[in-house]
């Protein structure tokens, strides 16, 4: 009897696997991968990048020269005998410093938005981890389900042979086919989720929501538990830390394009008359400078210098409290997951294997006619669901596993 139960255990475990290989395996690195390749929200985010580093290189661009034309100090005469038709350009030269301090402000507000990229793809790819690990776990529930199947599709033929002998009662039976029922809601439920992981992680790699695939169920489960957090390396490696120092670069190169506003620009302006009457051509060449320490032209950049301060300031203090804030996280995250593994070792080395021992005695009953199917079947289900409740944990531990690497931004 034990060896057809060892034959409808791997029975089962054998069609699982030939359902999975009827699609190609997509390891989770592939998937990672193309995320980062293909996902429209990155991709928008590099487009931006891109539009921004193409306007820091017109930063440094003059404005345009003026030129104009028309009557200058001329009598209201057809004939005019005084006066002069003038043609005049004007041209303004913006101080070299505004312009290479607009330059380098321009320039940083790229690096800003690669951080910001860097967040969200941290976002996409831990999600990604998640969906692909549940998905992970249904496939070990699909499997634990199928292998139930047998064993009740095993005992249901052997209590039938039983019943015409009259060795079993019809209640058992139907309780059996019940059972088997009930596999069928529990697996058409897990296939629904598998379809629901799917079409989520097609999503996140951009391709047809229906693209089939079957995900690697060889999972590493890592020692973070052991791990300590080190705090430069923690602000080393999280993009969103790492954007508030391009935060604040980039309030002092705004501070830098306010300092310059203290450098005068030049102009220059040229003119040329023809007068009229028969006196001679004149013309106007003019130099020009603008004063912007007046005190009245001050004041705009005295006071948005010490806005930009006060800015500064907010995001230093901001970034204290995301690392306190990531230092706390990792730390309960650390708790949790020592936890469940405790957890998991308690499943398999104890109460599984003490439910096992326990079916194997009322099957045994069973097979030497002093036991009843009621007993067996309702050993089978314990055994079930003891085993799906540590795949849940399991699935617990995965997650915080995932959580752990986004706090500390590991892809």
């Amino acid at each position: 009897m034990k060896k057809k139960f060892n034959l409808m255990f791997f029975a089962g475990l054998l069609a699982v696997n030939l359902l999975k290989a009827q699609s190609p395996v997509l390891p989770l690195d592939t998937v990672l991968a193309r995320i980062s390749r293909t996902n429209p929200a990155l991709l928008a985010y590099t487009a931006r990048a891109s539009a921004q580093n193409e306007y820091a290189k017109g930063a440094k661009s003059l404005d345009a020269p003026k030129i104009s034309a028309g009557q200058y100090q001329t009598p209201y005469s057809l004939n005019p005998n005084t006066g002069s038709f003038m043609i005049q350009a004007d041209q303004m030269f913006t101080n070299p410093a505004k312009l290479k301090a607009k330059e380098r402000y321009m320039q940083g507000m790229s690096a800003v938005t690669e951080q910001e990229q860097a967040y969200l793809k941290n976002q996409l790819l831990a999600q990604a981890r998640q969906n692909y690990y549940d998905e992970v776990i249904i496939q070990k529930k699909l499997a634990l389900v199928e292998n139930t199947r047998k064993l009740l599709e095993y005992m249901l033929k052997d209590a039938n042979i039983k019943l015409t002998y009259g060795k079993e009662k019809l209640s058992n039976i139907y309780k059996a086919k019940a059972d088997l029922y009930q596999l069928d809601n529990t697996q058409e439920q897990l296939d629904n989720q598998v379809r629901e992981q799917r079409v989520m992680l097609n999503t996140l790699m951009n391709q047809d929501k229906q693209t089939a695939f079957a995900v690697d169920t060889n999972i590493v489960i890592k020692d973070y538990e052991i791990s300590l957090t080190d705090t430069a390396g923690l602000a080393a490696s999280r993009s969103d830390i790492k954007a508030i120092d391009r935060n604040i670069r980039l309030q002092q190169l705004s501070a830098g394009v306010e300092n310059s506003k203290r450098n005068p620009d030049f102009g220059i302006q040229a003119g040329h008359m023809f007068s009229y009457g028969g006196y001679p051509n004149q013309y106007i060449l003019m130099a020009s400078v603008t004063i912007p320490i007046a005190p009245w032209a001050s004041k705009e950049y005295k006071a948005n210098l010490k806005g930009i301060r006060y800015e500064v300031a907010q995001l230093q203090d901001e970034k204290l409290d995301k690392l306190n804030e990531a230092e706390g996280q990792l730390a309960t995250l650390r708790l949790d997951i020592s936890s469940k593994k405790r957890q998991l070792k308690n499943y398999w080395q104890n109460i599984i294997p003490a439910l096992q021992n326990s079916y194997k005695t009322t099957l045994l009953a069973y097979e030497q006619n002093t036991g009843d199917l009621s007993s067996v079947l309702d050993g089978i289900k314990n055994l079930q669901l003891t085993r799906m409740e540590a795949l849940d944990r399991l699935q617990e531990l995965l997650q915080l596993q995932v959580a752990y690497e986004k706090e500390n931004e590991r892809y």
